[in-house]
C-alpha cells in the first residue's frame, strides 16, 4: 500500500518549473522541454512503475504519442494502479490531457512529494524499462536525424551490394514482403487482445469511480439528514415558539402529488362477497 499525502499549508515548499524538469528528466533518462509535455501520462506511468514495480502494463504504455484519447489511457493504467494501492488523490485526467500549464505543473507538484515519500532508493533504468523508446519532445526532434542516418547507411550498404552482385537484388525483396505480411497478421492478433484488455481496465476503472461517488452521496446525505432530525428534537420542546412551529410545517412538507402513509392508519375493509353480488 502507498503512502498518501496531501497538499497542505504545511507542504508548501513546492520546487520551480525548471527544478521539477530537471527531476523528471534525470529520473527517467528523458529530455521533457516543458512541463507541458507531461500532458501524455507515459511519464508518471513509468514513475508508478519505479514505485511500485509490476503496477503498470508498460507495454501498453504509450511513450510516442500526440493523440488526446491515448493520453487519457495512459493516465487510466496509472490510475487504476493507484486504486489497487489505495492512494485517495484522484488524478484529473480531463484537465491533464489538454496540456495546460498550470494544471500539470500543480499535479506534478503533488507528484514529487508523492514520490519522495514512496520512494526507497532502488536502482532503475528508466531507459531499458521502457524498451529504449525515447521520452520527451527533445528526443522526438532528433528521432527524424537518426532515421535519416540510418536511410543514409542502408542506402549505401544496398548500392554496394547491388554494384557487387546486381542479379541477387530481386531475392533480397521477397523475404522482406513475406516478413512484412507475418508480421501484420502478428501485430493485429496483438491489437485486439491489447483493446479487449484495455476496454475491460476501462470498464474496471468506471465502475470504482461510480462506487466513490455513491459512497460520498451516502456520507453526504445521512450527514443532512442527522441535522435535521436534531432540528425536529430541538423544536418539539415544549416551550417551543411559533418560529419552531413554522420550521417543522416545513421540515415535514412534501412536494405535490407526493404522500407519506403513517403505518397505525385503518382502512375499510371490503367484502369480497359485494363484488360478486353486482
Amino acid at each position: 500500500m502507498a503512502v498518501n499525502v496531501f497538499n497542505t499549508s504545511v507542504t508548501t515548499d513546492n520546487l520551480s518549473r525548471h527544478e521539477l524538469l530537471s527531476w523528471v528528466n534525470d529520473c527517467l533518462q528523458a529530455q521533457f522541454g516543458k512541463i507541458d509535455e507531461l500532458c501524455t501520462g507515459a511519464a508518471y506511468c513509468q514513475f508508478m512503475d519505479m514505485l511500485f514495480p509490476g503496477s503498470i502494463p508498460m507495454k501498453r504504455v504509450k511513450f510516442l504519442t500526440n493523440l488526446e484519447h491515448e493520453f487519457i489511457q495512459n493516465y487510466k493504467y496509472a490510475q487504476i494502479a493507484f486504486t489497487k494501492l489505495q492512494v485517495e488523490k484522484m488524478i484529473p485526467i480531463d484537465k491533464l490531457s489538454k496540456g495546460r500549464f498550470q494544471d500539470n505543473f500543480e499535479f506534478l507538484q503533488w507528484f514529487k512529494k508523492f514520490f519522495d515519500a514512496n520512494y526507497d532508493g532502488t536502482p532503475y533504468d528508466a531507459f531499458a524499462e521502457r524498451g529504449g523508446i525515447p521520452l520527451g519532445q527533445g528526443l522526438l526532434k532528433n528521432q527524424p536525424l537518426q532515421g535519416s542516418r540510418g536511410s543514409i547507411t542502408r542506402q549505401h550498404s544496398h548500392k554496394s551490394h547491388t554494384q557487387a552482385s546486381p542479379v541477387r537484388k530481386p531475392a533480397h525483396r521477397i523475404p522482406s514482403s513475406r516478413g512484412y505480411r507475418a508480421s501484420s497478421a502478428s501485430h493485429a492478433e496483438g491489437a485486439v487482445t491489447a483493446a479487449a484488455i484495455a476496454k475491460i481496465e476501462d470498464l474496471t476503472q468506471q465502475v470504482v469511480e461510480m462506487k466513490l461517488n455513491i459512497d460520498g452521496l451516502e456520507r453526504e446525505r445521512d450527514f443532512y439528514f442527522a441535522k435535521l432530525r436534531d432540528i425536529e428534537m430541538i423544536i418539539q420542546e415544549p416551550n417551543s415558539s411559533e418560529i419552531g412551529q413554522a420550521v417543522l410545517d416545513v421540515l415535514y412538507a412534501t412536494e405535490e402529488g407526493f404522500a407519506v402513509q403513517e403505518d397505525d392508519r385503518e382502512f375499510p375493509q371490503t367484502d369480497p362477497q359485494i363484488g360478486e353480488d353486482y
